[in-house]
């Protein structure tokens, strides 16, 4: 009886301990430990730590969810991860200098790079990895983003404190929006109508109207207690439906939720120290939170908008993509 349940009790600890094969993954790029950490969702476990070049920071999933593309910002490159091997199967070297964040485009045959050095946006050819073209904007871009419908590509330069909005096709700059100071990551809204940019030093997020060009509104942070230097904005998601943002807010160790309609800002959520990026989980329920001063991330209740666990990860994590199960 004894060995019994001895067996039962070691089966039952294998199978909690096992990743899920109907869990989704969670992908975070570690800056400093130059890897990406892959959990498990259901059950918050490291399944596999995966090396990659110097410094990797932005990554984003293809639509077909069977590549992970990762910046390799100190050499130079995109390494692309296989999400079912979990391993880096090929590197894009045409990827240009130094590349921080980068965007995909829905059909999946475009990847766009922002290179911080050399003040251009790199235009790629998914399938063969080479460069279709160069498109000058300014000084250290860093934002990518595309739109719903592929038409509209964003960047943001930080030193030169602007969005640019591309023409998709053409590959032409349309126009040039003054921001605050050290925009870091553009948004688009799910209907495309609005991108959303955040001044990491201003303080500040612009809403920007895509047919326009106009910034419709200027969202500020206050936390009492916090100074206001602190309030840092990054990182941008929105729910589901679209009716929610998250932004998160750096050394302030916050993220913001806001009515995405009226651009009020509802509550602040508490997290680990400097949240950087952020990704909602597939089916809506969960955002993820990548703390770089805490080498964690944080797991968000969208329902209850309370932060349930810390997941340790590597060194300095910068960067989160989700896979979905069954994908």
């Amino acid at each position: 009886m004894l060995k019994l349940s001895t067996r039962m009790l070691i089966t039952s600890l294998m199978l909690s301990a096992a990743p899920s094969a109907f869990a989704d993954r969670i992908f975070v790029s570690n800056e400093r430990d130059n890897t990406v950490t892959v959990i498990d969702s259901d059950t918050l476990k490291v399944i596999k730590t995966i090396p990659t070049g110097k410094r990797p920071r932005g990554l984003a999933l293809t639509p077909d969810y069977k590549e992970l593309i990762i910046c390799i910002g100190d050499d130079s490159r995109l390494d692309v991860i296989d999400t079912e091997k979990l391993e880096v199967t090929k590197s894009f070297a045409a990827s240009g200098p130094d590349p921080e964040l980068l965007a995909i485009s829905h059909k999946g045959d475009r990847i766009y790079v922002a290179n911080e050095d050399d003040g251009l946006v790199t235009v790629m050819d998914r399938a063969t990895g080479n460069a279709i073209t160069e498109i000058p904007v300014g000084v250290e871009p860093e934002g990518m983003a595309v739109s719903p419908d592929d038409s509209l590509v964003v960047n943001t330069s930080e030193q030169t404190s602007m969005a640019h909005f591309i023409d998709a096709k053409s590959n032409k700059v349309l126009a040039n929006i003054l921001v605050d100071t050290r925009p870091r990551e553009a948004t688009f809204t799910k209907d495309g109508k609005e991108v959303w940019v955040s001044a990491e030093v201003g303080g500040t997020v612009a809403v920007i109207d895509t047919k326009t060009y106009e910034i419709k509104k200027k969202l500020s942070f206050d936390v009492p207690g916090v100074r206001p230097e602190l309030m840092q904005p990054i990182g941008i998601r929105f729910t589901l439906d679209g009716k929610t943002a998250f932004v998160a807010l750096g050394p302030s160790n916050r993220v913001a939720v806001i009515d995405a309609a009226t651009h009020e800002v509802k509550s602040y959520i508490l997290v680990g120290q400097r949240p950087w990026h952020l990704e909602l989980k597939p089916d809506g329920t969960k955002m993820y939170v990548a703390n770089g001063m805490t080498n964690d991330i944080t797991v968000i209740d969208i329902a209850s908008l309370k932060a349930e666990k810390s997941v340790p990860v590597g060194r300095l994590p910068w960067g989160v993509a989700v896979k979905p199960s069954g994908k």
